[in-house]
């Protein structure tokens, strides 16, 4: 259900983003290889833009971990040149401007249920398992499989002040009055009393650290002629990264606030925002599902939660990064485990033993890719492979059947040498195959009638099959008609250039084809 507007929901969801985005932000840049700096402004300058211009209600922007990982390839490739480097980040905004202004946004809303449910549980445990190390008091680490394997050590050497510090986190998250959490969310309440407590008590561990201050420099993107194809290839590379990224988080938000995002809207203001991200040294990012979710829980409502999210950002940098700077790293690890709990697809694991087992297999298989491998090789697998399941479910329907005359099999015709092959069912290259093998199983008759009344659509695979099979037909000496829906005739006939269609009978019924 979509929660009322308020405007300290959005005040609320906005600042608790911020603080959570500002670690994320410091990280994401580091890793990038342009600095702190590089992350915080990215989250600053994307989040207010997108969330400004863009399609998506209660969307938090900011720099994610796949677009890093490309970011920090662009680095290494164009060895630290900031001006190309600002290239590939302005391009890539460019790039999902002309993705909006030719409207493929719209296509994400096709992902299967199954691949989204996979993604959304696998952002999930990533989530949780990334803040295992932190909030053990260890160092955090990036790797799933590295963070799985090291885990019993990980537990040997835990930090009991900050585990203590993590499950203070979580009690108050978890056992909160209603009442209290409606006036105070409950990650923010986590920060206002644990983070004061750790610093009364002197207690050693690890906080935020230093944050960077002041406004960034001005940086002109230059694009040079010997890597320009390096500066596409990373471009284009980020734009889809970012794009599918972003509109996935779409689809999350609507499923968590029952509103429906506008894709090329929102494909545009990432646009705006990562372009103009260059211009400072920024690195580019894109809808920010963990973000999304804690501005969302936190009563975010409307793009000014987005909006406050930035400014908050931005006057943590100015003015309080020496308070903010104290937050222990241990109580935002227990927020985002929390978070990570709530983004589990509880929908679809409350159906997981009596789901079909094509859609069991495809939610498995994005889940345990999204987890182990990477999140755009998880849902390009999804879709390919549920896109497979669904084609063969498919050929499956489509019956194709041979009804040999003289032995009564029809009503309408009592001919020994005239056989009719009806196709019941979608006629396209899945069910190609087997018409073909049942035409050639008829080769000895005289007359054949190809029943295709009952058939909702042809692709061209279908089409040529059985243009050949005509042709095969008419060379035997066999007489051929076409049985058909005036709207099929009309394409088949339309056909350029001229061919057998437009030699070929065609009835629309199977009392005219036995006149």
């Amino acid at each position: 259900m979509q929660q009322p507007y308020t405007i300290r929901g959005d005040l609320f969801g906005g600042i608790t983003a911020a603080v959570v985005a500002l670690p994320l932000g410091l990280a994401f840049g580091v890793a990038s290889g342009l600095g702190a700096a590089a992350g915080v402004y990215g989250a600053i300058i994307l989040g207010f833009f997108a969330s400004l211009l863009g399609g998506t209600k209660t969307q938090i922007s900011g720099p994610t971990g796949p677009m890093t990982v490309v970011m920090a390839s662009a680095v290494v490739a164009l060895e630290g040149d900031p001006a190309l480097i600002a290239a590939v980040v302005l391009l890539s905004g460019v790039f999902q401007i002309a993705f909006s202004l030719a409207r493929i946004g719209k296509y994400v809303r096709y992902i299967p249920y199954p691949v989204i449910s996979g993604f959304m549980s696998g952002i999930g445990v990533i989530i949780i398992l990334l803040q295992l190390n932190p909030f053990l008091g260890q160092s955090a680490d990036a790797d799933t499989v590295h963070i799985l394997q090291t885990l019993p050590q990980t537990l040997q050497n835990a930090h009991l002040d900050a585990a203590a510090l993590g499950l203070a986190t979580l009690a108050i998250m978890f056992f909160t009055p209603a009442k209290v959490a409606k006036l105070l969310p409950t990650p923010l309440i986590a920060l206002l009393v644990l983070t004061p407590l750790s610093a009364g008590l002197n207690l050693d561990i690890e906080t935020i650290g230093t944050i960077p201050t002041g406004l960034p420099e001005f940086v002109m993107p230059a694009l040079s002629f010997e890597v320009y194809k390096t500066v596409l290839t990373l471009a284009v590379t980020l734009a889809l990264l970012g794009s599918i990224d972003t509109l996935l988080t779409s689809l999350v938000a609507d499923s968590m606030t029952a509103t429906k995002h506008h894709p090329d809207r929102e494909l545009f203001g990432q646009g705006v925002g990562n372009a103009l991200c260059s211009f400072v040294g920024a690195i580019p990012g894109a809808g920010a599902t963990m973000r999304t979710v804690i501005n969302i829980k936190s009563g975010g409502t409307t793009k000014r939660s987005g909006m406050l999210h930035a400014l908050t950002l931005l006057l943590i940098v100015l003015f309080f990064a020496p308070l903010a700077s104290q937050i222990p790293m241990a109580v935002l690890a227990g927020i985002l485990i929390k978070v990570g709990l709530d983004i589990l697809d509880y929908k679809f694991l409350k159906v997981f033993n009596t789901a079909p087992r094509n859609d069991l297999l495809v939610m498995l298989s994005v889940f345990f890719v999204t987890v182990f491998i990477d999140l755009i090789t998880a849902v390009g697998l999804g879709i390919v492979l549920a896109s497979l399941l669904i084609v063969y479910r498919i050929t499956k329907e489509t019956k194709i059947t041979t009804a040999n005359t003289d032995n009564g099999d029809h009503p309408h015709i009592n001919d020994p040498n005239t056989h009719i092959v009806t196709i019941d069912g979608a006629f396209f290259f899945g069910s190609s195959t087997a018409f073909e093998r049942e035409i050639h199983s008829i080769l000895d008759t005289k007359t054949v009638i190809i029943d295709c009344l009952k058939v909702p659509f042809i692709d061209i695979t279908a089409i040529f099959t059985l243009q050949e099979l005509l042709e095969h037909l008419q060379n035997r000496g066999i007489e051929t008609v076409l049985l058909v829906t005036p709207a099929h005739r009309q394409k088949l006939r339309n056909l350029k250039p001229r061919g057998i269609f437009h030699d070929i009978r065609m009835e629309d019924s199977i009392q005219k084809a036995c006149t």
